[in-house]
């Protein structure tokens, strides 16, 4: 495994716990499916933080997780999903507890989410500005003019040329990076203070990627705003992220700054994820092995045990792997291995992002 290629470009090592208060609260949050009499945990005691101002990416494999969380803290989630327990707290509000008419007046204005694909998103049938508009004249009570001109505005400040002329253009002519950022503009009309964006990359050529990376960046350092960043991506994690939630089947298995992460991975899972990716420092005439792969593939929420979700993939999974899943554990600054046993402590210490965290039975060997 060779982590140093990842070249961490972060704009600066993650907030220092309490520096300031979480905009985004998530504690214990648990999501379940029921179908034909069964019932499944999606998500399972989900815990972690957002600051102001920070970029903060959950990173898996498709179906570990990460777009439910995103649709959980929305209240999104598609029949038959419901949340079994735990809080979402927005500046200290539990949105979880919050009825559907309150929660229209959060999404889209305070919380913002970036779809996957903008060709789907984005209303074939109605134009871009107006889109743009919509929630200015919901939210901020704009009149149609002035709805206009701030979406006008909104357009030239994510990048698109002549924004008077392209504001009524139909999604259709406009090709797939310029859909995104219009969908960009949309998630910060209203200047929220969380912006979800789910594999907002997707698609896109690696130059327009890195053009979407930018303005993320540009945008997020213009207004503050909290980014909660969704990818399967190691390379957009080194690229934007300044703390990394690590997910599957689930649940959190790591968690920390994303240089710490990046550059001592502890889970086994986590350590998989960035031995698949290419050794970019490799000379050209070098001899090129195969990459590495995870064997196996994600289980389904129906074939999920009591145990380590990662645990039938796992090459040095052991008996207690499959009994029950491992408490956090957090290496101390000499390398030394403290377990939270205390579930609450355990809690907080996902959730503070403050420490380097594995939820592996390793470690907690390692300790006993």
């Amino acid at each position: 495994m060779n982590a140093a290629v990842l070249q961490v470009t972060t704009p600066g090592d993650a907030p220092a716990a309490g520096a300031a208060d979480p905009v985004l609260r998530v504690e214990n949050l648990t999501l379940a499916f029921r179908a034909r009499g069964r019932s499944a945990d999606v998500l399972n005691a989900v815990s972690f933080e957002l600051r102001p101002g920070e970029t903060l990416c959950l990173v898996g494999e498709s179906g570990c997780g990460k777009s439910m969380t995103a649709l959980a803290i929305m209240r999104l989630v598609p029949e038959p999903g419901r949340i079994g327990g735990g809080r979402v707290l927005l500046r200290g509000e539990d949105l979880a507890a919050r009825d559907e008419g309150a929660m229209r007046q959060v999404r889209g204005n305070s919380i913002s989410m970036i779809f996957q694909e903008p060709m789907t998103a984005l209303n074939p049938v109605y134009t871009v500005g107006e889109q743009i508009a919509e929630p200015l004249r919901l939210h901020q009570g704009l009149d149609k003019a002035r709805a206009r001109a701030r979406a006008i505005e909104m357009l030239r400040s994510v990048g698109i040329p002549a924004p008077e002329r392209r504001v009524d253009d139909y999604p259709h002519q406009m090709s797939g990076g310029m859909r995104q950022r219009v969908m960009i503009a949309i998630a910060l009309a209203c200047d929220p203070a969380v912006l979800i964006a789910d594999e907002p990359t997707t698609a896109l050529d690696v130059t327009v990627q890195a053009q979407i990376f930018d303005l993320l960046r540009e945008q997020q350092a213009r207004r503050g705003t909290a980014v909660l960043m969704i990818t399967h991506d190691m390379g957009a994690v080194s690229e934007m992220a300044d703390r990394i939630v690590v997910m599957y089947g689930g649940r959190i298995v790591e968690q920390g700054a994303c240089r710490d992460v990046l550059a001592e991975p502890l889970h086994p899972y986590t350590q998989g994820l960035i031995a698949c990716l290419p050794e970019l420092d490799r000379e050209p005439d070098e001899a090129r092995p195969d990459l590495p792969e995870i064997p196996g593939v994600v289980p389904s929420i129906w074939d999920r045990g009591p145990g380590c979700p990662f645990q039938a993939r796992c090459e040095r999974a052991m008996q207690r792997c499959r009994e029950a899943f491992p408490p956090l554990a957090r290496p101390s600054r000499a390398g030394a291995i403290r377990m939270d046993v205390d579930a609450a402590a355990a809690t907080d210490a996902a959730a503070s992002g403050a420490e380097h965290g594995v939820a592996c039975w390793l470690y907690v060997e390692a300790q006993a």
